[in-house]
């Protein structure tokens, strides 16, 4: 059987790597909602351009599909305030959730964060707890999620913060153990595996 699985966030590490991975896959149909067209990109994907994510549920007879990964994510300091922040890292989200059930979509992986917790005063944390929490109201056990550290791989973009994490867990990585263990950076190939995998599984 031939599965169709729509990929939003395609451009970014680990969305870039989901749809790869499931490139490779005979048996998966893969497409992925962009606002501009990805240069160089497989001929064998399938590319749906939607300039204005806030306007997803519009397209929804064309985004019919089996599976949906949400790999959206940005950083308060590249969407520029808090507010532009939420935008992107809860509204789109939860509109995808939304589609879930007006496209009849099985199964949906969502990229989160290692400490999620909407009653966190953390506000990033506090925000994909809130991402987790609103979109399980919407689609239950169709939703899949995955709370990954420190992201491990090369990006398109250059993110301060995160190339200096990366340098020390690169260094000191090893040094975090036991119930530290868990906040050891993890490479975004690992994370678009596990996703994938875990999404499927729901099918």
């Amino acid at each position: 059987m031939i599965i169709k699985a729509i990929v939003f966030g395609a451009t970014g590490l680990t969305g870039g790597l989901v749809v790869e991975q499931l490139l490779e896959r005979e048996d998966i149909v893969v497409a992925a909602v962009v606002r501009e067209r990805i240069k160089d990109a497989s001929p064998k994907l399938e590319q749906i351009i939607i300039k204005d994510f806030s306007k997803l549920e519009q397209y929804a007879p064309e985004l019919k599909a089996d599976a949906y990964f949400c790999c959206i994510g940005t950083t308060i300091n590249k969407a520029g305030s808090k507010d532009k922040f939420l935008r992107t890292d809860l509204a789109i989200p939860v509109t995808i959730a939304r589609l879930v059930n007006a496209t009849g979509t099985r199964a949906a992986g969502f990229v989160s964060s290692i400490g999620a917790n909407a009653a966190s005063k953390n506000f990033y944390l506090s925000t994909k707890g809130k991402m987790e929490r609103e979109v399980e109201k919407i689609i239950g056990e169709k939703s899949v999620f995955v709370r990954p550290s420190l992201l491990m791989g090369k990006r398109k973009e250059f993110r301060f913060g995160e190339t200096l994490g990366m340098g020390f867990m690169k260094v000191f990585g090893w040094a975090l153990i036991g119930p530290l263990k868990k906040y050891r950076g993890v490479y975004a190939s690992d994370v678009a595996r596990e996703l994938i995998s875990l999404t499927m599984s729901k099918l």
